[in-house]
């Protein structure tokens, strides 16, 4: 994967370089194409998977516009969380633009649930970000953490925080052909007492920490900056896809400013 800087308003571009014709693929949620445990981009026929970890960290970055070039279709996982990229884009460094930079601001509550689980924007002055998860496993249980996303924060409290699954899931997925390059050097992995990474956990509540990074990826799909506050109960990619596009079909929910 190669990243390279792009003008004002271009927004952030995929572009499969290991094509015979290479497809742009814009990273907007009418671009989304399957929310099945990543979110996947596609165009034309032509998709990358698993942007959320970099979209995360282009958005905790403040990274409007950049041209991203993958040799495959799928971003690579490095290390299960978004640390690596933010590592990337701080040793190229950011440049400020010769446009006002535009904000999408959130005016009225937008809610979507489904089976139990829900997820909703409200107006705030600023991007917070609620979540809670519930699961039924002794290393994990409820969980509910609230981020202000303000000075930089995004690298200490969120971008570190690896996504993580279950040991019996994995090998299902390995045995019909899927999960290949999985371990435990790009996840966090649990059987049924615990974590079984050598390492042990970077944060206690790890797990809902990676569930706010995998938001503000998904938050990204809308294509602008948001100034709003987002709560969210056991949600996921596609209650998440599905509350960008209720809001963006609701112009009286949002001003761009």
């Amino acid at each position: 994967m190669k990243i390279w800087p792009a003008p004002p308003d271009h927004g952030i571009v995929f572009v499969r370089t290991d094509l015979k014709r290479p497809e742009l693929i814009p990273a907007r949620c009418e671009n989304i194409r399957s929310t099945q445990n990543a979110s996947t981009l596609g165009v034309n026929g032509t998709r990358v998977g698993t942007v959320e970890h970099l979209l995360a960290a282009f958005y905790g970055l403040q990274i409007d516009n950049a041209v991203v070039e993958v040799q495959g279709p799928e971003i690579p996982i490095m290390d299960g969380s978004a640390e690596p990229f933010v590592q990337m884009l701080y040793a190229a460094g950011a440049e400020r633009q010769s446009r006002p930079r535009r904000k999408l601001v959130v005016t009225r509550p937008v809610r979507v649930e489904e089976n139990g689980k829900w997820a909703e924007l409200m107006p705030s002055d600023r991007l917070r970000i609620r979540f809670t998860i519930s699961f039924d496993h002794p290393a994990i249980k409820d969980q509910t953490l609230e981020v202000e996303f303000s000075n930089g924060n995004f690298r200490e409290e969120i971008s570190r925080a690896r996504t993580f699954g279950f040991l019996h899931e994995v090998e299902t997925l390995k045995a019909h052909g899927l999960a290949k390059g999985g371990s435990l050097e790009n996840a966090v992995i649990l059987d049924a007492q615990g974590v079984i990474n050598p390492e042990g956990l970077r944060f206690p509540d790890e797990f809902v920490r990676h569930k706010i990074l995998d938001t503000l990826g998904d938050l990204m799909l809308i294509g602008l900056p948001i100034q709003g506050a987002y709560r969210g109960y056991k949600s996921g990619h596609s209650l998440n896809l599905k509350l960008v596009q209720a809001l963006l079909a609701d112009h009286a929910a949002y001003d761009i400013l």
